[in-house]
């Protein structure tokens, strides 16, 4: 536990504690809206249009070898 000497070190910390706070949840803010992003049906069609053509060219050079 940390001691302080005057009421300028208190504000100080809880100043600085306050910035950090407000910065990680603009950091939450910023995830969310990844996250939000990432699930969006059209990114999901994207990735199963992707592997269906990956899989068709798959069996498409099985067959031909």
């Amino acid at each position: 536990m940390k001691k302080y000497n005057s009421f300028a070190e208190i504000e100080y910390d809880l100043k600085r504690l306050d910035l950090e706070r407000k910065i990680a949840l603009e950091e939450l803010k910023g995830v969310k809206g990844g996250l939000k992003e990432d699930l969006r049906p059209s990114n999901w069609m994207q990735l199963v249009l992707n592997s269906v053509g990956k899989y068709g060219a798959y069996l498409l050079f099985k067959k031909l070898f």
